[in-house]
């Protein structure tokens, strides 16, 4: 895929993907998230997301919503782990509009007082409905599991308390350390001239100082596997179990993601689909995922079902896990996992946002862009020697930690 890229002199790096189509995708990835919160700050790289569409120095949250809304497009932003960013979809006709209020609502952003108790509100209550939902729960309490003590573990949306002791001054604070243009990347796929996009956001961030680029120096703690249960209310049991894994930058990293399809991927082939629900039924949804940061990641397995069938299910997901390790891939059976993974790949390719959202992430943590191409190389020069070794690192039962909601 081409892809066209500048460096400003503050530092603002700029990637764009020429697109015929006529909408674009475009905004800013910062390098801040919630693993970069100070203890007192738990919720606050959320917290800002939300209340930067609430005034600007020369905008209201009203005309902040409807700026893109008027012209068909559409204005949002989400925070992870790791970044925040802030994007719109709109037609590349539409360019120099969606870049001004993307640069306004990042670097211009005032947090009025007026607005604040109303979005805190919106966040407890979107904090309650996640905590309605515990097949989504489970994730986070997993992640405070494997990480526990570290910022890494903690849950995104953050903490009910310290929400309602947030105001102005802490928001403007956070937003000084890290929305600044040496941190963060601009991304824009669309059929917009890049000449035009690279004079347009120097004309719109060329005031701004380059500010320092994000250095996580915090270490994580050693890993120790551990085993939890707790009482929820809820019909099904919910179990998760998994490790730490590899991290975004490993070469081995590729091996698991082939691994972790095979195992528990989206196709209903998946082994763990196989085994617990279509053939014994004892299941209606169970999947394995990975989860890559910059110094290490999550290999998780979850699974809900019946109370009383806890037992059964765990001795199944452990007897897949054993197949892993122990038989080594036939010659067929590997070329299949690889022409699954690069079709799912492939279709997952025509969502256009999605691309566009990767392209940011994957540029401001690697410098660079993989295009599908290559990532299909590294698919097929995997073995299944290789594979192997992966399978038996990674699956080890005695490494595996585990959280049951009863």
């Amino acid at each position: 895929m081409e892809l066209n890229q500048h460096t400003l002199p503050n530092g603002l790096r700029i990637i764009q993907a020429p697109s015929a189509t006529p909408v674009a995708y475009g905004g800013f990835t910062i390098d801040a998230g919630t693993r970069d919160e100070a203890d007192n700050e738990q919720g606050m790289a959320h917290f800002v997301e939300h209340l930067i569409f609430k005034g600007t120095e020369k905008r209201r949250a009203w005309h902040i919503l409807n700026r893109m809304e008027r012209v068909g497009g559409d204005l949002n932003a989400f925070t992870n782990k790791e970044e925040t960013t802030i994007y719109t979809a709109f037609l590349a006709d539409d360019f120099a509009r969606a870049a001004e209020l993307l640069a306004d609502i990042t670097f211009h952003s005032v947090f009025p007082s007026h607005e604040i108790g109303r979005e805190v509100e919106v966040i407890l209550d979107e904090i309650q409905s996640y905590e309605d939902s515990p097949s989504e729960l489970i994730f986070d309490d997993f992640e405070e599991l494997l990480f526990h003590g570290h910022p890494l573990g903690r849950n995104i949306l953050g903490d009910p308390v310290r929400l309602r002791g947030f105001g102005s001054a802490d928001a403007l604070g956070w937003t000084r350390r890290f929305y600044t243009p040496s941190n963060m990347v601009f991304f824009l796929r669309g059929n917009v001239d890049f000449r035009r996009v690279v004079r347009t956001l120097e004309k719109l961030t060329g005031d701004r100082e380059p500010g320092t680029p994000n250095r996580r120096t915090l270490p994580l703690p050693p890993y120790e596997p551990a085993s939890q249960t707790l009482r929820r209310d809820t019909h099904q049991a919910h179990v998760m179990l998994g490790r730490r894994s590899y991290d975004a930058h490993s070469n081995r990293r590729t091996g698991l993601y082939l691994l972790n399809n095979i195992l528990g991927g989206p196709g209903m082939n998946s082994r763990l689909n196989v085994a617990l629900r279509e053939r014994r039924g004892l299941v209606y949804n169970v999947e394995s995922n990975l989860t890559s940061y910059t110094d290490t990641g999550v290999m998780s397995i979850y699974f809900g079902c019946d109370p009383a069938d806890v037992g059964t299910c765990l001795e199944l997901v452990y007897k897949e896990l054993a197949r892993l390790r122990n038989v080594r891939l036939t010659d067929a059976r590997l070329s299949a996992a690889k022409k699954q993974i690069i079709g799912q790949i492939a279709v997952a390719s025509d969502n256009f946002e999605n691309l566009a959202l990767d392209m940011g992430k994957t540029f401001l943590h690697y410098g660079r862009y993989e295009d599908s191409a290559e990532l299909y190389a590294r698919i097929e020069a995997l073995t299944s020697s290789e594979l192997l070794d992966i399978a038996n690192e990674m699956f080890d039962e005695s490494t595996l930690s585990t959280l049951i909601y009863t």
